[in-house]
């Protein structure tokens, strides 16, 4: 009990040094550590926190996400390395300050020159910051101790397989013997030109992430987007755009199809890879029955791609926007690796898939109400019955309020208010906070059992070697 009061509160960044001895000081740091400390209780007063990525203690200028995180060894000497991983996190800082400050009508001030004079000032406290630059666990090990894990993750461990063993049923059937139960409808992307060959480039920056023009990440975001094969029996079933009803809780309007999009990277042996990340939101998963426990209001799908170096797919995966029902799908480019003898769970893989051609595009079947992956399959591009638009991912943290101004889809917390689930009752003592609900990016746990983190740059090389050059596989 002593020790615990002697710690400092992690939940208060200003606590700790060297932003602490900022705050006393009476020059243009002090004035900078505390218009940073100002605009930061006013946001949390207005409970308008953006949660994609944590600040840093003793640093609340900068923030950090695994990506970063993963990164933070090659900034050990100083040099470009190290300058291109704080204006990483600088960046990440401006992203999230950004959201905030439109959604607590303040106004920049002098924030982007106190961020450049703060880091000065504690460019000797550089190590500090390296060893504090963590993303927190979305694991909660104290709920973990209260619900008996080590007991209770026995009968989750038993659902997770019944579920694996359900996926694998509904893969194995034929395409043409999935039900239907209303009307099968294909939504594919939307493009006013037709899309042209993209060369990767070969050039990378200081921390080995590969470059990207502006045009290149666009031409690669509409080639790599898939098309939907949903079974459309309502509303429901069609993806549409994120908005705020009176209340300022998450809505899904139908009448505009929208896949939100984000670039990022993972992390192989020899090098990073480009990955990009399309959502796509539902209003709702209608209730089965009277009890249903997965049930609420938005639902959504998340689906990932992973590039090689020349711009062919390597892995494909997805997730439910709750981080629930973590798929993988790898490409004959790929090895899995040995699953490792653990109750945890591990890489699921219900199917291969076939890296697609220039003229090819992926077609992901989507069940009805549940919005369950069914089956991924390649096809010659052609054009779609409806088309959905591309938008940036971080579009629902600044939406428009009935009540004037703007307000983020999700909470300080990284959840989507009013998305709970019933199951959240009863699978706590896996530590997952509010199981089933919606959540922002940053904040999906992916395993009941065990530990994982969809935006874990070292997932994917965790579970897959990259196939040897100039060795082959069979293409599934």
């Amino acid at each position: 009990m002593l020790a615990g009061c002697a710690t400092v509160d992690p939940a208060d960044p200003y606590a700790s040094e060297p932003i602490a001895r900022h705050l006393e000081r009476d020059d243009d740091v002090g004035y900078c550590a505390r218009l940073f400390a100002d605009i930061d209780r006013r946001v949390d007063a207005l409970a308008v926190r953006d949660a994609e990525a944590p600040r840093i203690a003793g640093f609340p200028y900068l923030r950090v996400d695994r990506l970063a995180a993963a990164l933070a060894p090659k900034a050990a000497d100083d040099g470009p390395p190290r300058k291109a991983w704080l204006a990483r996190l600088a960046v990440l800082d401006d992203a999230g300050r950004t959201a905030e400050l439109a959604n607590a009508s303040l106004p920049p001030d002098d924030l982007a020159r106190c961020r450049v004079l703060l880091g000065a000032a504690d460019a000797p406290s550089f190590d500090t910051l390296k060893s504090r630059a963590r993303v927190p666990d979305a694991y909660s090990a104290g709920s973990r101790a209260l619900g008996l894990y080590p007991l209770t993750q026995l009968p989750v461990a038993a659902g997770v397989a019944r579920w694996q063993d359900d996926t694998r049923a509904v893969f194995a059937l034929p395409l043409e013997q999935l039900p239907v139960r209303g009307r099968l409808m294909r939504f594919g992307v939307r493009t006013a030109w037709p899309v042209p060959d993209v060369t990767l480039p070969g050039a990378t920056d200081a921390l080995g992430l590969p470059v990207l023009s502006r045009f290149d990440r666009t031409v690669l975001l509409v080639r790599h987007a898939p098309l939907l094969e949903i079974d459309v029996r309502a509303t429901h079933d069609r993806p549409g755009e994120v908005g705020l009803d009176g209340l300022d809780l998450p809505t899904v309007d139908a009448a505009q199809p929208i896949g939100y999009t984000r670039v990022t990277y993972a992390l192989f042996e020899d090098g990073a890879r480009i990955q990009l990340v399309y959502t796509f939101w539902f209003g709702e998963r209608p209730a089965r029955h009277a009890l249903d426990p997965l049930s609420g209001r938005i639902d959504g799908l998340v689906w990932r791609v992973t590039l090689d170096r020349d711009g062919v797919p390597l892995v494909y995966d997805t997730i439910h926007p709750c981080g629930c029902y973590h798929l993988f799908f790898p490409t004959e480019r790929v090895v899995a690796r040995p699953p490792v003898d653990s109750r945890d769970e591990g890489m699921f893989s219900p199917q291969t898939v076939r890296a697609p051609k220039r003229d090819e595009v992926v077609v992901l079947r989507i069940e009805s109400g549940t919005h369950y992956l069914q089956r991924v399959s390649v096809e010659p591009r052609a054009e779609p019955a409806t088309r959905y638009q591309l938008d940036d991912d971080r579009r629902p943290t600044t939406l428009p309020s009935t009540s004037g101004g703007t307000r983020s889809a999700y909470g300080s917390d990284g959840l989507m208010p009013g998305t709970e689930r019933g199951e959240r009752y009863f699978l706590w003592p896996m530590g997952v906070e509010s199981a089933g609900q919606m959540r922002q990016w940053g904040h999906h746990a992916t395993a009941f059992v065990g530990r994982r983190h969809f935006d874990d740059p070292r997932l994917l090389a965790s579970y897959f070697s990259l196939r040897p050059a100039g060795s082959t596989a069979t293409a599934p």
